[in-house]
């Protein structure tokens, strides 16, 4: 027996983990609330913050705490560390979608979240993985039929040791879910989580390390900040503009000399779309106030939707400009922004990219 349990692979042994801990979420004596914008973590065992008391949870809370949002977590479950302002949520660990769609109805109904943020489909990563898609459109149809004013955050799974292969055809599967779901008149918002995390991030090559959990929070909270009216009523648009916009387009007024930025840019691809998730790091020695980020999209490629940036044109010579809260990039900090495309069969990334007409440097 000691043998075979020797000859497990590291995602199986993990996936019992997930299981045996589902009795340690168990729902609380009292719900926490102070009377904030309600907000459901909805999923498995990332969700609950296996390895990592709280998962993502703690460091969103504190994200949003920092910037005065009053934010009540809700669920029927309720763990996670002393720094965790509030401990309710929806994570389950070892639940599949279709475990999750079998009672999201009542927890909707018991809770009546303003936003969902949901992350799931890491356990149907074992054997047949080709219902997957399916099981999550059910979900999310299920999710904004039940509560249609409800903003639903639809995230990518993030990477999983031995099945890059069936993770990446489950999550290029999700744009076109949230797209069409989108183009219907539903609140339903794509967050592009396996761009924001590697294997590197994971503790056990399922579950995130402090550092893989801390990148989810900012995915979530980039995410979040993009949706008016999810977190709160003045939350920023996208498409804002910065908050004193010049006459025209010269280069703000602290441009990076050169050699003071770089730029990473990921590609996730499906059929006739992608999404393009790029951090922007100063490392220069003195703060960007204001920037413009230019680059030149591979043809057939056309901007459709995009966060934390307004961009223009959506083809061609781009330039993303940044939005009224994030236009300052202190020394050696980074700002994420994104975007999602049509594309006709060219996936390619930029050549280049500038800076307030700087280049910089790209990896």
């Amino acid at each position: 027996m000691i043998r075979r349990f020797r000859l497990w692979s590291a995602a199986a042994a993990a996936m019992v983990a997930l299981a045996a801990a589902a009795t340690m979420a168990g729902g609380p004596a009292s719900a926490e609330s102070n009377g904030g914008v309600r907000v459901m973590p909805l999923g498995d065992s990332i969700t609950d913050g296996f390895n990592v008391p709280g998962g993502y949870r703690t460091e969103l809370w504190r994200r949003l705490a920092a910037d005065n949002y009053r934010i009540d977590f809700v669920g029927s479950q309720f763990n996670g560390p002393s720094s965790l302002g509030d401990h309710d949520h929806e994570g389950h660990s070892g639940w599949t979608i279709a475990q999750i769609d079998a009672n999201v109805v009542n927890w909707l109904r018991a809770t009546n979240p303003r936003t969902v943020l949901l992350h799931i489909g890491t356990n149907d990563m074992y054997g047949d993985t080709s219902g997957a898609p399916g099981r999550l459109a059910t979900l999310v149809d299920r999710i904004t039929s039940t509560s249609p004013t409800t903003e639903l955050f639809v995230a990518t799974i993030v990477p999983k040791s031995g099945a890059d292969t069936q993770v990446r055809a489950y999550n290029a599967a999700i744009p076109g879910i949230v797209k069409s779901r989108a183009d219907a008149g539903r609140r339903v918002h794509l967050v592009d989580m396996y761009a924001a995390l590697t294997l590197g991030d994971l503790a056990d090559g399922v579950h995130p390390n402090a550092g893989g959990y801390a990148k989810m929070a900012a995915a979530w909270y980039n995410a979040l900040r993009s949706v008016p009216g999810s977190i709160s009523d003045s939350t920023p648009p996208t498409t804002a503009p910065p908050t004193t916009p010049p006459p025209t387009t010269p280069p703000p007024t602290t441009p990076p000399p050169a050699g003071g930025c770089r730029v990473a840019y990921a590609v996730n691809a499906w059929s006739n779309g992608l999404t393009a998730s790029v951090t922007i790091t100063n490392t220069g020695g003195a703060a960007v106030n204001g920037w413009a980020l230019a680059f030149t999209l591979p043809g057939g490629q056309t901007i459709t939707g995009g966060w934390n940036a307004s961009y223009a044109p959506t083809s061609g010579a781009v330039t993303a400009r940044n939005v009224s809260y994030n236009g300052t990039i202190a020394p050696s900090a980074s700002v994420d922004i994104g975007f999602q495309a049509s594309h006709s069969g060219n996936t390619g990334k930029p050549a280049s990219f500038t800076l307030n007409g700087a280049p910089c440097s790209v990896g």
